[in-house]
Order: structure tokens, then C-alpha cells, then sequence
């Protein structure tokens, strides 16, 4: 069976003490708080900074057993090297302590800057050079720099396979060649709803779907309606049933491959007006999906 996760993106923020944490809770407690109310997070710490193995293994550990985190790349390798110069950039993130998280890893996220265009030979190169399983991730951590020296993790319990999603934010990638090339890597475009701000790429292109709702009507800050939530609900039963729905905005005119069931990831990023968790756990209310621990 298909499995859904509705979660958050990132849990330590401000505002949400008092609203969403209890205003007592310890900061070091607000993990595994989040992580009983939902079956999935993304982390995006790793986004700004390289971090280190023992914490990769304290996230691990403060989670559910059949807990999930998708992890959000570096932004070195994405917006200042922009894709380009990976041969020790990647084997970094890779050797980070990623591996750390063992079962519980989940997809890795790709998000691009808006102004990186499409070119079809850099995204090509790049898709190419993702490792599939965590045996590969393993190989590549191995060529880490000095950057990471004396604090890389390069042990894994088992070989796992492992997921990669892209998000793009430059209109140039709404292009029939894109999405082909996402196929052939077997990588998901993000479907993401950013109130108008970035292209609206729905085609499905892994046996997984990935989903970032950024807020409706306003970035990181709208709320969603009762009817928005409704259709994001829909659209996600017809997706993890091998199906699409059938108002996707898709940019191939050819069909994704059949499938009986895919996995849906999906977070919430509307955090600056504590929309996110109360949204996120809307929307598990339409999927019944039955996650919370009180």
C-alpha cells in the first residue's frame, strides 16, 4: 500500500511556543512533541550548514520507530556552487551523518534559487551523479574533504534505497525535456504551491510524489482554506493510487508510467504565522490518517 506523510517543514520556531508546543515545553523536547503529531519532517538545517553525525543520531533516536525525515540538501551545493563543482561538495553532505539516520531517512530535497535556469546538460550531469541506495551514498561520503575530517559517518546498518526530489523556482524549467529527464533519473519534481511565486510543475516523474505547500495567497504565511485543503486532499488520493488527478498542471503531454500506488510526501512551509502544523494536521484529517500521540 501506498504510504502518506503529511508533515512540517523544519520544528524549532518561535512563534509556535504557546500555539502549537505547550509555552512550558523545553526547547530540547519540541522534536519529539512534533514527531507525535506527525509521520514525517523535513530537516532544513542541513540547508544552511553542514551538521554533524551525533546529531543526525539524537534526531534518530527522539522519533518514532516508523518515523520518516526528508532532508533538505545544502545550499552551497545548490545556490552558491549551483550545481557545479560536486566532487567534494556532495561526498561532504553525504559524510555529514546523513547515513546516521539509518531507516528513518527519507527523501533528499533539491531546491533550486530561482534565478538557476534550466540546462538540460547541467541538470542532466547532476541527476547523474545522486547516489540511488546509501551503499552508493557511502562510496561517494568516502571522498570528503578535510571539511568534514575527523566528524564523517560512513557506516550504515543496511543498504537502503534512497530518494531524491527537485524543486525548481525558474519558469525556463516548465519544458517537456525537464520532465523526461526527471523520468529517466527516476527523481520527483516538487509539486509546490508558492501563491503564484515559482512555476506550478505537477507531473509525476518517480514512483513518489514530494509536495511543499508554501502557503496559500501569501508566502510562508497564508493559511488554507476549508476548499483548498479539500483539493489538496483529492489530488493526493489520486496520486497514491497510481493515478493524477484531473486538474494537474503538467507541462509533458506524455503520461507518467503506471503504477498501482506511490508514496506522497507532503509538507507544509506557511511557519511565519503558525499556519503549518494546524494545516498539516487538517489534512491528515481528510486522509484519515490517524498519526497523533498525545
Amino acid at each position: 500500500m501506498a504510504k502518506l506523510r503529511i508533515g512540517i517543514s523544519g520544528w524549532r520556531y518561535p512563534p509556535w511556543r504557546g500555539r502549537f508546543y505547550p509555552a512550558d515545553l523545553p526547547q530540547r523536547a519540541e522534536l519529539e512533541f512534533a514527531a507525535r503529531h506527525f509521520a514525517s519532517i523535513e530537516l532544513n538545517g542541513t540547508f544552511y550548514s553542514l551538521q554533524r553525525p551525533e546529531y543526525f543520531a539524537r534526531w534518530r533516536d527522539q522519533t518514532p520507530a516508523d518515523f520518516v525525515f526528508s532532508v533538505k540538501a545544502p545550499r552551497f551545493i545548490t545556490h552558491i556552487k549551483r550545481l557545479r563543482e560536486i566532487g567534494s561538495t556532495l561526498p561532504n553532505f553525504l559524510a555529514s551523518g546523513l547515513l546516521e539516520l539509518r531507516g528513518k531517512l527519507g527523501p533528499v530535497l533539491w531546491q533550486l534559487p530561482p534565478s538557476l535556469r534550466y540546462d538540460k546538460d547541467l541538470i542532466g550531469d547532476f541527476l547523474r551523479s545522486l547516489p540511488r541506495d546509501t551503499e552508493q551514498a557511502r562510496r561517494l561520503a568516502r571522498r570528503h574533504d578535510e571539511r568534514v575530517k575527523g566528524r564523517a559517518s560512513l557506516t550504515i546498518d543496511r543498504n537502503r534505497r534512497l530518494r531524491h526530489a527537485l524543486e525548481v523556482r525558474h519558469p525556463s524549467f516548465c519544458d517537456p525535456g525537464f520532465v523526461a529527464l526527471a523520468r529517466r533519473h527516476g527523481v520527483a519534481i516538487v509539486v509546490t504551491d508558492s501563491a503564484g511565486h515559482w512555476p506550478e510543475i505537477q507531473d509525476v516523474s518517480a514512483g513518489f510524489m514530494y509536495l511543499r505547500l508554501h502557503g496559500e495567497g501569501e508566502l510562508y504565511a497564508g493559511g488554507y482554506t476549508e476548499d483548498a485543503l479539500d483539493d489538496w486532499a483529492r489530488r493526493i488520493r489520486a496520486w497514491s493510487g497510481g493515478g493524477e488527478p484531473g486538474d494537474a498542471k503538467r507541462v509533458s503531454p506524455r503520461p507518467p508510467p503506471a503504477r498501482k500506488t506511490r508514496d506522497v510526501y507532503c509538507y507544509f512551509d506557511n511557519d511565519a504565522k503558525v499556519k503549518a502544523p494546524g494545516d498539516a494536521q487538517s489534512l491528515m484529517r481528510r486522509l484519515d490518517l490517524h498519526w497523533g500521540r498525545d
